[in-house]
């Protein structure tokens, strides 16, 4: 890498331009600016007006982070400089970029280095010297621990860290200050925090939130005799009792996001038993779903369930084995917690998925339609027919693709897509076999539709009726 010591290194801007309508830099160029306030920061130019006749416009950041051309007095062009050969000298100590005596001068040094274990703060706006020699800036977005990126302009565009030979801050702004009085709030709440009080009537069970959990338990009981702390936390998010403004408080947990946790406080009662008498409600339902009798009517051998759910897919999927079936769906009844639950092995049956089915019949819904979904995966396409249609609005979504495929078994599927600018979604529907006992065409697309339905999917029967090469594709 370069030899310049990046530490003492100096770069020296020279030659600014004014902003003038007829200087000011091309559009996209990525500059480095200097505020009527004196500050220094960067951005990327993008004018309100194309001809260039007015300066009004803006120096882009990032997604909704921009300054001004009005709060701007002087502008210097980054993207010209390749720094590679003076970096490559270990005796360099700074770098002047079109020196002259008779012109506005910004020097900036204090370079550090990632290698060095040092990072920008959050939304630290930065100077960057990049690895292949070349000039540029971003505000620093914390990722993780040890990661992060510098973002530079709209839709999230960044430079990462591998790509950063050296940074140093340019001057404080708006998004660095409001971030710094974030943290300063962090610390002041994590210094009350240190040492929080309990109101006694609210916490005379405590600080432990087990113990709300048990008291609850132990009324939810008297209802449904089978009832369990497992089951009770079933119903999330959790509730936790945590420290706030110096204070315990009850609160749901939402989980970690950017590095802190969110906590929403519970505010529906002002003591202990009002928030057990919550806790019951709160947990009923997954309590009253979770009878031992209804979940596993059929028993507690899992083969009872497998050979029920394989007996029932094999009637229309025939080619289906119980080979095929134990390829990929292993089921099994596992004790979990204390708890029995039904739940699915894979990866060489060292992981498991706890499927959390209220109901025996609940599971075998799950059951066939993964069998079915690998009943499928055994029978390869071998033809297929794009069925045309025009504009076709499927609630909101328009419809992109509908296409029939011929199965090697000689039976059919239908794979359905849709969407709008933002998202989207497909779904694969198997043609049972019944469909093709109809005699005519008109009595196929009748059962076909109660599958494929032309109300959800936007193709009605209308639409299907007059399509020769469909009807050929199909048999009829």
């Amino acid at each position: 890498m370069f030899k310049c010591n990046y530490r003492t290194l100096r770069l020296s801007f020279n030659a600014f331009h004014e902003v003038k309508a007829d200087d000011m830099p091309e559009y996209g160029d990525y500059v480095l600016l200097e505020l009527k306030d004196g500050r220094h920061t960067a951005g990327q130019w993008y004018p309100k007006d194309d001809e260039g006749k007015d300066v009004s416009g803006v120096f882009s950041r990032g997604s909704f982070d921009s300054v001004d051309a009005s709060e701007v007095a002087k502008w210097h062009r980054l993207r010209n400089y390749d720094l590679t050969a003076c970096l490559e000298d270990e005796h360099i100590g700074c770098i002047n970029f079109r020196p002259g005596e008779e012109h506005y001068t910004f020097e900036i040094g204090d370079f550090k280095s990632f290698k060095d274990g040092d990072f920008p703060k959050s939304e630290q706006y930065c100077l960057l010297i990049l690895k292949d020699g070349t000039l540029a800036a971003g505000r620093w977005d914390k990722m993780g621990e040890k990661d992060g990126l510098f973002i530079y302009a709209s839709a999230l565009a960044s430079h990462s860290m591998s790509k950063v030979w050296a940074w140093t801050p340019l001057s404080s702004d708006e998004v660095f200050e409001r971030e710094q009085e974030k943290e300063r709030e962090r610390l002041a709440e994590a210094e009350l925090n240190k040492n929080p009080k309990a109101d006694p009537e609210k916490f005379k069970y405590g600080t432990d939130i087990e113990a709300y959990y048990e008291k609850a338990l132990e009324k939810l009981r008297k209802e449904y005799p089978w009832a369990s702390l497992v089951q009770m936390k079933k119903q999330t998010p959790l509730y936790v009792i945590a420290p706030r403004h110096g204070f315990y408080i009850f609160g749901q947990d939402h989980g970690m996001f950017m590095d802190e946790r969110i906590v929403k406080e519970w505010k529906d009662g002002n003591t202990a038993d009002e928030f057990v008498d919550f806790l019951c409600e709160y947990t009923r339902e997954k309590v009253k779903n979770s009878d031992p009798k209804v979940k596993f009517t059929y028993g507690m051998d899992i083969e009872t369930y497998i050979k029920k759910t394989y007996e029932k897919v094999k009637k229309d999927y025939y080619w289906f084995t119980r080979k095929m079936a134990d390829k990929g769906c292993k089921y099994a009844i596992m004790q979990i917690d204390g708890e029995w639950e039904f739940a699915r092995r894979f990866r060489d049956d060292k992981e498991f998925h706890v499927y959390d089915c209220s109901s025996a019949d609940d599971l075998l819904k799950n059951m066939e339609y993964e069998y079915q979904e690998a009943a499928l995966r055994e029978n390869p396409v071998v033809e297929e027919y794009a069925v045309p249609f025009g504009c076709v609005d499927a609630h909101g979504w328009w419809l992109e693709k509908y296409i029939v495929y011929k199965l090697k078994t000689g039976d059919y599927k239908v794979y359905v897509q849709a969407g709008d600018r933002t998202t989207g979604g497909s779904r694969e529907f198997f043609i049972t076999p019944y469909c093709f006992e109809a005699k005519t065409y008109s009595e196929f697309l009748d059962r076909y539709l109660e599958i494929v339905p032309g109300g959800s999917f936007g193709l009605h029967k209308k639409d299907l009726l007059y399509k020769k090469k469909l009807r050929k594709f199909l048999g009829y």
